[in-house]
């Protein structure tokens, strides 16, 4: 069973790991917990017992509009509806902040996931790379 939490607590380790599994990069040493308490409205936490195996962050302009970044999902758990849960979890989240729009960005061979499974419309969007 995974348990889903708005605004959850984690340690910088469970989610640097999470995030370097997921993007497969090396662990770094993010402060995380600093980083989205400082900007976003909220996260998303998804838990098997005390196992983090789940995350997403939902960050946003200030008023309207929504994003989540870096949804994550350990590799035992994909393919099992948490990346759906957690998006469900961070919708409902930025609803209750008063957002009107919720926004993900993502290469393309993750259209089926964000579109076919979360319900995301599919729109044109632009991007500059720095």
């Amino acid at each position: 069973m995974v348990d889903y939490e708005w605004r959850g607590r984690f340690a910088n380790a469970e989610v640097t790991a999470l995030h370097a599994e997921g993007f497969g990069h090396r662990l770094l040493a993010d402060d995380r917990w600093g980083r989205v308490t400082g900007h976003s409205p909220g996260w998303v936490c998804a838990r098997s017992g005390p196992e983090l195996v789940g995350f997403v962050n939902v960050a946003w302009d200030g008023g309207a509009h929504a994003f989540v970044l870096d949804t994550l999902v350990t590799a035992a758990h994909r393919r099992t509806g948490v990346g759906r849960g957690l998006v469900a979890r961070a919708a409902d989240g930025a609803r209750e902040a008063r957002c009107e729009w919720l926004h993900v960005d993502s290469d393309d061979h993750l259209a089926p996931f964000c579109v076919d499974s979360c319900g995301f419309r599919p729109t044109p969007a632009g991007l500059i790379p720095l």
